[in-house]
């Protein structure tokens, strides 16, 4: 029904973007939040072991419920398809309207204009490749935590996919952020060239940030497979970890 009268509305446009930046928004700051909650990995393997206990719920119920990360990735997955949804409507549909935006592109050089075309191509990417790592979190919330992540970053041959995924997500998170602020004039200040100036400088600082903590997360993840392959598929416990809890369980971040 939403969408209905959004599609045949006078104010449908309107309403359809404020759904696609908000929706745009949420997603962003839970890249953010996701990446230092994996990032834990970097403290050591007892941090990363409490992300995963808490993301199920154990502080809460007392013990873990892996189905709570199936549902947390569906949810997340429905919001991708939502905003991928609101998004298509203003991509190129034709051979000739891509043309005409790559004679655009040439002739005009807006960095905006660019970082547009950017956000294009790695939302288009990002679709899939989110997809396939969502799915994984649905199907098998039990199957990671810090030996199960590990193992399938480094024997189960999934580091290459994170690796193109951190780009990509991290590119169009802080692209789409910061055209999210200057389409709504968001923290421009009194002088728009110097707030565009300022939130550009912003939008990179924080994309730097994240790919250079992305790229240790991941190494972090790659190392502890590695040293683990040999025993790969055991479940990591903590030292300290009682007697009465240790019967077999899954793991989550």
């Amino acid at each position: 029904m939403l969408f209905k009268n959004a599609l045949t509305s006078p104010r449908g446009p309107a309403v359809m973007d404020m759904l696609q930046s908000v929706s745009g928004i949420i997603l962003a700051l839970f890249m953010w939040a996701h990446m230092f909650m994996v990032s834990s990995i970097l403290l050591g393997n007892d941090a990363m072991y409490w992300v995963t206990k808490m993301f199920e719920g154990e502080p809460i119920f007392g013990k873990g419920y892996p189905i709570l990360v199936s549902l947390f990735a569906l949810f997340i997955l429905s919001l991708i398809i939502l905003h991928a949804f609101l998004a298509m409507r203003k991509f190129p549909a034709t051979h000739r309207q891509y043309r005409t935006l790559h004679k655009h592109l040439g002739g005009v050089r807006h960095t905006d204009s660019y970082l547009w075309y950017v956000q294009v191509v790695t939302g288009f990417a990002l679709f899939f490749l989110a997809s396939v790592h969502l799915y994984q979190l649905i199907m098998h919330p039990a199957d990671i935590g810090p030996f199960a992540s590990s193992d399938r970053v480094w024997s189960g041959r999934m580091w290459p996919l994170y690796l193109i995924l951190l780009f990509v997500v991290e590119l169009h998170g802080g692209i789409g952020l910061y055209r999210v602020m200057v389409k709504w004039g968001w923290f421009m200040g009194k002088d728009p060239k110097v707030g565009r100036k300022r939130l550009t400088l912003a939008k990179w600082v924080l994309t730097l940030f994240f790919l250079v903590l992305g790229l240790l997360t991941l190494a972090a993840y790659m190392k502890v497979g590695y040293e683990h392959q040999d025993r790969a598929g055991e479940r990591y416990l903590p030292a300290a970890y009682s007697q009465v809890n240790r019967a077999p369980q899954g793991e989550s971040h």
